[in-house]
């Protein structure tokens, strides 16, 4: 059997994250293994510099606090399951993210939420979940969204 001791689970707070964690508990309970949360929350300053635009200095804490009071509410699900957890909110962009996460907690398995874009919406926004599984140090398992078809 493959050890299965640390998952990590990138969240966006969506419909198809919240799936993603339920798969991530049921693994976690059965393997014994603990779960770490990942949220990205990028902010594109050099896109707002061209129009003269100065953003606040307290616009990244405010987006870091946001996102780590929403995140604690996912921990708290965790949690109740009776799952060890911690987590990691940062600015870089999500599939850099999830890359170095994975490294630095020595994660077994990644379980991530795909929304399954199509055509012209998958070219132009790309995919976070199709990047991860080429560039992921370890087993990527992706959750369709209930409603992805």
């Amino acid at each position: 059997m493959i050890p299965l001791k640390t998952i990590l689970v990138p969240v966006d707070f969506s419909s198809d994250s919240a799936r993603a964690l339920d798969y991530a508990i049921e693994l976690a309970s059965k393997f014994q293994a603990k779960i770490h949360l990942l949220h990205s929350y990028p902010i594109h300053i050099g896109g707002i510099a061209p129009y003269g635009m100065v953003v606040p200095e307290s616009f990244e804490r405010d987006c870091r606090e946001a996102a780590t009071k929403r995140i604690g509410e996912w921990q708290e699900k965790v949690k109740a399951a009776g799952i060890a957890v911690a987590f990691t909110v940062t600015p870089v962009f999500a599939v850099e993210a999830i890359g170095e996460q994975a490294e630095e907690i020595g994660a077994d398995l990644i379980v991530m939420g795909t929304r399954g874009l199509t055509g012209v919406k998958h070219v132009l926004l790309g995919s976070v979940a199709e990047r991860t599984i080429r560039t992921a140090p370890c087993p990527v398992l992706t959750v369709k969204g209930a409603e992805s078809g």
